[in-house]
C-alpha cells in the first residue's frame, strides 16, 4: 500500500546519520527528523484533534514546514498548505471550507492568523513555528515537540485522503483538491527520474512549499535520504550564494525566477558547478530565457514539468537531453516533453476521441498521480474526471513522438510568476466598483512574469474613475499577485458570442499578434 510515511522511514533507515535539513543555526540528521515529526503528530492528537482532522500551514519556507509535512500523515491527518501571497479574506475562505481544525503559523502570519481565529469557530488551536517569541493564544512549537509523545505511525495509506491543495476556480471560488497517499507516492516516483538524486542531493526549497511543485520534489528527496536546504523568500542573488557556499545540487523553480537568476550581474561569476539539476515548471519558458540558462549556468540540465495541482502535480516531463539546441535529439525545446512514467497523456477532441497527431485538443491524463476530486464538490469532480481522464483545461496538441505541445487554456486561467490567477475571480473584484458596467480580464505578454493581468473595462454612464484607482480597489478584495496589473477603460460594449458571452479571444488579439501561441 502506498504511504507517504514510508518514504520517511526509508530515509531513516538507510541514511540515519546524514543530514536530513539544516535552517538557520539547526542541523538534524534523518533519524532525529523523524523522531521530531513522531512527536508533532503525537503533539497534534494530544491536542484533540481527530484522524482525518484538517490542519493548515501558513508560513515561509523551513525546516519546521517539512516536519509539519510528514507529522500530519503521520498522524493520520490531512495538511492543508495555505498559498502566502493570500488576502486575510481568501485565507478565511480556505480554512473555513476545509473545516481546519489547527493551524500552524510562522511570524509572518501570527497577526493575520489571530484576527482570522474568532470568525473561524471550528479551529481549535494556533501553532507558532516561527522564529522569537510565540504570541499570546498561541502554542509553542518546541515547547509541544519536547512534551509529547512519539506516535506510532497511523499507518494510512493508498487512497486515504493525504492533503488538501487549493487552487483557484473559474467561477472565482477556490477548490481544494483531495490528494490522496496514492497520488503522493505515485507523483513522487514520477519525478525521481527527473530530480535524479542520491544521498549526496542537497536540495534547495526556493520555491514556495505551499506549492504541489515543490511537494513533489520534497518526497524524493526524502526518499533517497539527501539534504533539504530553506530559502523563506526568494532572491536571486541570495540563491547565487547558497548554491555556491552550501554546493546545491538541484533545485525547482518557475520560470520567472530563472529569468532573475540568469540575467543577475553574479551569475557568471559565482561557482554553480554543483547545480546538476534545475527542474522548472508552473508557467511556460520563454525561450530566450532558457537559451541565456544554458550560457549562465553551464553544469545545469534543465528538466521542464507540466501538470497541475489536480495531478499531483506533474504529467509530463521534457529532459535535460531534449534541452539540446543542436543535434539529433534537438527540436523538442518547445514542447512540454512526453508522459511521465506512471501518467499517460491523450488529447481529446470535443467529443472525447483521441485527436490525431499534431491536432489540437484538450491535454488530458490519468494514472495513480490523478487526484481523488474536489474537497465536496461533486460536479466539479465529475466534470474534470469525466471519461476516465483528468481534463486539464489546457489546449495542445502531440507530435509523432509523443512530445505534448502546450498552445493555448481552455479556460480562462494567467499564469502570471508562476502563480495561476482566475479571470472570473479578478472579474468579481472589478464588479464590486460601482463605476463599473462590464469587464473581462486577461492574460497579456510580459518579459518579466511571463503574462500579467489586464482588465478592460467598460464603465457606466456618466461613471469617473481612473485605472489606478481600480487596480487599488482590486488589492482591498484579493491577492496582490491577482490584482490588475494595468487596465485599459472603453466606450464601446464589450464584444459577445451568440451565446452572449465575452469573446476574450477577440480582445487577447491585439496583445498576442506576430506570437506562435496565446501563452508567453
Amino acid at each position: 500500500m502506498s504511504q507517504i510515511t514510508q518514504l520517511l522511514r526509508r530515509a531513516m533507515q538507510t541514511a540515519p546519520a546524514r543530514t536530513a535539513t539544516q535552517h538557520l543555526d539547526r542541523t538534524r540528521v534523518w533519524s532525529e527528523f523523524g523522531e521530531r515529526v513522531a512527536r508533532l503528530a503525537g503533539a497534534l492528537g494530544g491536542l484533540g484533534l481527530q484522524g482525518g482532522d484538517r490542519v493548515g500551514v501558513l508560513a515561509l519556507n523551513s525546516d519546521r514546514y517539512l516536519e509539519a509535512l510528514f507529522a500530519m500523515p503521520w498522524g493520520g491527518f490531512v495538511v492543508a498548505p495555505i498559498n502566502t501571497r493570500l488576502a486575510p479574506r481568501e485565507v478565511e475562505f480556505w480554512l473555513g471550507d476545509c473545516d481546519c481544525a489547527g493551524l500552524l503559523v510562522d511570524e509572518t502570519f501570527a497577526e493575520m492568523a489571530a484576527s482570522l481565529r474568532p470568525r473561524l469557530p471550528r479551529l481549535k488551536r494556533l501553532i507558532f513555528m516561527g522564529e522569537g517569541a510565540t504570541p499570546e493564544g498561541m502554542l509553542d512549537y518546541e515547547t509541544l515537540l519536547a512534551e509529547a509523545h512519539p506516535a506510532a505511525d497511523a499507518g494510512r495509506g493508498g487512497d486515504d485522503l493525504a492533503a488538501l491543495f487549493y487552487t483557484g476556480g473559474t467561477t472565482g471560488r477556490s477548490k481544494g483538491v483531495m490528494l490522496s497517499h496514492r497520488n503522493i507516492v505515485a507523483n513522487a516516483l514520477n519525478t525521481a527520474p527527473a530530480l535524479a538524486g542520491d544521498e549526496g542531493t542537497v536540495y534547495l526549497h526556493a520555491a514556495p512549499m505551499f506549492h504541489a511543485a515543490d511537494n513533489a520534489v520534497n518526497f524524493v528527496v526524502t526518499a533517497v535520504g539527501g539534504k533539504h536546504l530553506f530559502m523563506p523568500r526568494f532572491d536571486a542573488g541570495l540563491f547565487l550564494q547558497r548554491v555556491a557556499r552550501e554546493k546545491v545540487t538541484a533545485t525547482l523553480i518557475v520560470p520567472t525566477m530563472i529569468n532573475m537568476i540568469v540575467h543577475h550581474p553574479e551569475v557568471e561569476a559565482t561557482d554553480t558547478s554543483s547545480l546538476k539539476r534545475m527542474i522548472y515548471g508552473a508557467s511556460p519558458m520563454p525561450e530566450a530565457v532558457i537559451r541565456r540558462a544554458f550560457v549562465a549556468l553551464p553544469a545545469t540540465g534543465f528538466v521542464q514539468a507540466y501538470g497541475q495541482s489536480e495531478a499531483a502535480p506533474c504529467m509530463t516531463f521534457l529532459y535535460p537531453d531534449r534541452h539540446a539546441l543542436e543535434g539529433p535529439k534537438a527540436g523538442k525545446l518547445k514542447s512540454a516533453g512526453r508522459a511521465a512514467m506512471g501518467c499517460e497523456i491523450a488529447i481529446l477532441d470535443a467529443q472525447g476521441d483521441e485527436a490525431p497527431r499534431g491536432e489540437v485538443g484538450e491535454i488530458c491524463g490519468r494514472g495513480d498521480n490523478v487526484m481523488l476530486g474536489y474537497w465536496r464538490q461533486p460536479e466539479l469532480t465529475q466534470k474534470a474526471l469525466h471519461g476516465g481522464w483528468l481534463h486539464t483545461g489546457d489546449g495542445g496538441y502531440m507530435d509523432e513522438d509523443g512530445f505534448v505541445y502546450v498552445v493555448d487554456r481552455m479556460k480562462d486561467m494567467i499564469v502570471s510568476g508562476g502563480e495561476n490567477v482566475y479571470s472570473a475571480e479578478v472579474e468579481q473584484a472589478l464588479y464590486q466598483h460601482i463605476a463599473v458596467a462590464e469587464c473581462a480580464v486577461i492574460g497579456v505578454p510580459d518579459a518579466k512574469w511571463g503574462e500579467a493581468v489586464h482588465g478592460i473595462v467598460r464603465l457606466k454612464p456618466n461613471a469617473a474613475v481612473s485605472p489606478e484607482a481600480l487596480i487599488a480597489h482590486c488589492h482591498t478584495l484579493i491577492a496582490g499577485y491577482k490584482a490588475p496589473r494595468s487596465i485599459s477603460l472603453r466606450t464601446e460594449p464589450l464584444p459577445l458570442s451568440g451565446a452572449g458571452k465575452i469573446l476574450k479571444t477577440e480582445l487577447r488579439k491585439p496583445f498576442w499578434e506576430g506570437r506562435d501561441r496565446a501563452v508567453n
